[in-house]
């Protein structure tokens, strides 16, 4: 057997477990910091954003409308033909405040006195098609939004609402 007489070199140190695990707690130590400074930074820029955009650029949110149903009524349209023609209407206001509600029910004889006036001079074509009644609803609004008394403020009435409309 023949035995060699190389000259032998130690292999190189290899760190020990110990070093290894100090290493990588390290590294995930570090890695961590970094991700919790970067939420940290956009959480913080996210936050401070949008309440400066929301106090300039939006204004506050509308009051809830108030709805304010009227009694129905029954009328007599004009009619070319002979014919008695009758028109069952139901009508509810979409108004922004109280206070209109207050000013119509203390006028409300003569909004309804208004409004009857304004159905009996329809004819029942003038009603049928969607338009007509649309035309009829901005009519009655305006009807509506007049004063009551001479120098008073109109009221401010959103939309006429039909809850019944029946033409017979």
């Amino acid at each position: 057997m023949a035995s060699t007489t190389a000259n032998q070199q130690p292999a190189p140190a290899s760190p020990g477990p110990l070093k290894r695990i100090i290493l990588i707690a390290l590294i995930a130590i570090l890695a961590a910091a970094a991700a919790g400074a970067g939420v940290w930074f956009y959480m913080s820029k996210r936050a401070s954003a949008p309440a400066s955009v929301e106090t300039a650029s939006t204004p506050a949110p509308p009051a809830t409308p108030l709805f304010f149903p009227l009694e129905s009524m029954t009328v007599n349209l004009q009619s070319d033909d002979g014919q008695q023609h009758f028109l069952r209407i139901g009508l509810t206001l979409k108004l922004n405040d109280p206070k209109t509600q207050q000013e119509l029910t203390e006028h409300m004889p003569e909004v309804r006195s208004r409004i009857l006036l304004a159905l009996s001079n329809k004819h029942p074509d003038d009603l049928a098609p969607l338009e007509g009644k649309r035309a009829l609803a901005t009519e009655l609004r305006t009807l509506i939004e007049q004063p009551t008394d001479k120098g008073a403020t109109p009221a401010h009435v959103q939309d006429v609402l039909f809850t019944e409309f029946v033409v017979q």
